[in-house]
This record gives structure tokens, C-alpha cells and sequence, in this order.
């Protein structure tokens, strides 16, 4: 029930987005005259009122934050404490169970899974959760009792070092919040084992989001010589070389990352088709173009290049100029495969860069074959665009 809660009203019109299910109020759409934010502790959980006093729903609030509420229940008999969180856990785990048949996904999406600001990764029995506002940070016990009963995992990593907590006023840091953080996890994808570094790796230490687009790379680099940019701990090479790929060139600027490429290659059995290469991406390009390399495939999977919609153009450009170096490296009828994380850039724009890129270039044709996304347990919210944010492009440039 709702009646005890602190009240957060809108401003007239403003509950239009939330009724057509967003989940994001933002400061300048909260009647501040009646509802003064600066009232409000960051991550106090709220009722929230349109401008008529209806509830629409409880959620947290921050009044540091741009995105001042986010919504987590529509129900008032219903509303967001720690026994909505176990049931929305129940609810996230019984769809991964049904559509993974290994303990190896992303166990809760943000939004997508009624969740807002919190992300958890499933490596068998060891948990990895991000907590990314101040609303989840303040619900942080609940979380792991709910994670342990729902679970019952024998650790729970905290990994809350995301650049993005700094908006929300947090501290950033890493914990173990049950049993003992381990060096590595272990993730079984497609039939391949692969092992990640935890505390020093990227993230929550494996992109899941990718497993979808790596599961038929034998369709696209049959018999080719790929290789893979921004390769990480191998996760495109491996599983290139084992579906019929000839070999791999693995490219990271990371020591680390590039040690757990040979580890996992040697675990795959494809230790002696699988080469690395520890340089930085662009300068790599520029060096295998100037010794004449030329590969059957080039997968290019970066970081994401716009972080921040005023970084747009800057980030575009630097799309279209890696795609134009791996593309120079194509042999004839060569294959790219071109991926984009950053949601600020939609699947048309990943595919005006390729254009531009290969027109760039000069003397080849590009054929799109193939457009891939997230895979299911990164599942897209219809309400919010910014829950779809992987692109992944399967291109045939010929002559």
C-alpha cells in the first residue's frame, strides 16, 4: 500500500510517457512547487501522482539526478520493498531457465526486468550485480537476500564501479556482498569455455548481449582468416575458429585480456589457430594495412563510441573510420562483421557509416546480409528505446 509513502507529484501533462510505459521522470517534469525534490532523500522510495493526485505507481527518486524518479510499480497493493524485488528475481530467472540450458546469462536487465538500476550476470553458482542509481544502492541488503533466496548462489559480487553511479552521487567500488569474490568466472557458450577475469576485467566480466551473434559464424567465415578487433578475452575468435574458421588474429590493447585469449584458446583446443596481437586498435589497423595483411573476415566489436548524445558526430566518425580500416584489410569477397553498443547511435546510423566507410574506400561494393541485435536476456523494453542498444552488422564486400 502506498498511504505511508512520501508523495512525488507531476506536473500536468507530464504523466503522458509514463502512462504509455517509460519509467523515467525527469527533474523538470515534477511539480516541484508541491513536491519540492530537494525534500526528498536520494533513493527514497515514492509514491508517485499526476497533477490530479492519482497514483501512478511507487518507485525511488534522487533529486541530484536528471532522471529525478524512476517508476517500479504500476500496482499500489503492490509496491517497490524487498518482497517486489524476490518476485521480480522470480520472474527474471524463470525466462532465462526456459530459453538458456546452462546457468550462464544475464539474470536481470534494468528496466527490461521491472528492475531500474540494477544488472546481474549468472556464472553458475556466482552472481555479479551492478548497481547503477541511488534507489538500488539504498535497497542493496534486500537485494542480495533476494538474490541468495531466489538463487542461492555461493557468491555475490558487487561490481559498482560504473562511471555511470557518478551521476548519481555514488561511490564507486567493488565487493564481495556473499562468500569470496573469485579471480575468474567460467561462461559455456554455444559449446565453447571460455574463463573472464572478475575484478580486474571489463564490466561484470563477460558481454552476454553478443551470444546470439556469435552462435553462426560458421555460416558467414567458413574457412577464412579472421580477424577479431577489440577481441577482449576472445569471445568472436575462439568461436570463429571453432566453427570452421581457419584461424584468428586477436587484437586488444589489455595484457590481461590478451593473456585470457591464449588461455581460452588453449582450453578450446585452438591454441595453434589463434594468434594475438596487444596494441591499440586503430594504430593495430593502420600497422597490419602497412605490411600488406589481408584477412578472409574482420569482426569489429568496440566500446561504445558515444557515451553522451553531444558526442554523437565524433563518435559516428569514428565508426566510419574503423570500418574503413578493417575493410582495407579485406581480401576479395571478404566478410565484416561490425557491431555498435553505444545506444545514442541507431542501426541506421551504423549503417550510414558503413556506407560512408566503404565508399571511402573506393573499388568495393558492400552487400548487407545479415542484422543481428541483443541476445534474449537483454530483453528490449518497448517503452524505452535506450534498452535496445546493440547493433551487429553481417557485410560481404566484393570487388
Amino acid at each position: 500500500m502506498t498511504e505511508s509513502l512520501p508523495i512525488l507529484k507531476l506536473k500536468r501533462g507530464e504523466e503522458r510517457r509514463i502512462r504509455q510505459g517509460h519509467l523515467w521522470i525527469f527533474s523538470n517534469e515534477v511539480d516541484t512547487a508541491n513536491t519540492p525534490l530537494k525534500g526528498f532523500e536520494p533513493g527514497e522510495v515514492v509514491a508517485i501522482h499526476d497533477a490530479r493526485g492519482k497514483v501512478l505507481g511507487t518507485g525511488y527518486v534522487n533529486p541530484h539526478s536528471l532522471i529525478a524518479a524512476r517508476l517500479v510499480s504500476r500496482d499500489p497493493r503492490h509496491p517497490f520493498d524487498a518482497s517486489l524485488i524476490v518476485h521480480r528475481l522470480k520472474v527474471a530467472l524463470s525466462l532465462r531457465q526456459r530459453i538458456f540450458d546452462t546457468p550462464h546469462y544475464r539474470l536481470v536487465f534494468g528496466e527490461s526486468d521491472g528492475l531500474p538500476g540494477l544488472v546481474v550476470d549468472r556464472y553458475g553458482d556466482v552472481l555479479v550485480a551492478q548497481i547503477t542509481t541511488a534507489g538500488m544502492e539504498r535497497q542493496k541488503a534486500a537485494i542480495v537476500e533476494a538474490l541468495t533466496k531466489v538463487v542461492a548462489p555461493c557468491a555475490i559480487v558487487l561490481r559498482n564501479d560504473s562511471a555511470i553511479r557518478d551521476l548519481e552521487g555514488l561511490e564507486r567500488y567493488v565487493e564481495a556482498a556473499l562468500g569470496e569474490m573469485p579471480e575468474t568466472v567460467e561462461v559455456i557458450e554455444h559449446g565453447a569455455r571460455f574463463v573472464a577475469p572478475l575484478g580486474a576485467g571489463q564490466k561484470t566480466g563477460w558481454f552476454y548481449d553478443q551470444r546470439d551473434n556469435r552462435r553462426d559464424l560458421g555460416r558467414w567465415l567458413q574457412g577464412a582468416r579472421v580477424l577479431d578487433v577489440f577481441s577482449y578475452v576472445g569471445g568472436w575468435g575462439i568461436q570463429a575458429v571453432r566453427q570452421g574458421a581457419e584461424s584468428a588474429l586477436c587484437i586488444d590493447e589489455s595484457p590481461l585480456a590478451i593473456d585470457y585469449v591464449a588461455r581460452n584458446a588453449e582450453a578450446n583446443g585452438v591454441a595453434d589457430r589463434v594468434g594475438v596481437l596487444r596494441e591499440e586498435a586503430f594504430a593495430a589497423l593502420k600497422s597490419l594495412k602497412a605490411a600488406g595483411e589481408r584477412f578472409g573476415a574482420v569482426i569489429v566489436d568496440p566500446p561504445a563510441f558515444i557515451k553522451r548524445k553531444k558526442d554523437f558526430r565524433k563518435g559516428l566518425d569514428a565508426y566510419q573510420r574503423i570500418n574503413a580500416l578493417a575493410m582495407s584489410l579485406l581480401e576479395r569477397d571478404g566478410m565484416l562483421i561490425s557491431c555498435s553498443c553505444s545506444h545514442h547511435l541507431g542501426r541506421a546510423d551504423l549503417v550510414q557509416a558503413l556506407n560512408r566507410a566503404v565508399r571511402h574506400l573506393g573499388g568495393r561494393e558492400m552487400q548487407i546480409l545479415w542484422q543481428g541485435g541483443q541476445a534474449a536476456d537483454h530483453p528490449i523494453h518497448p517503452a524505452i528505446p535506450e534498452t535496445g542498444y546493440l547493433k551487429a552488422a553481417v557485410c560481404r564486400l566484393a570487388r
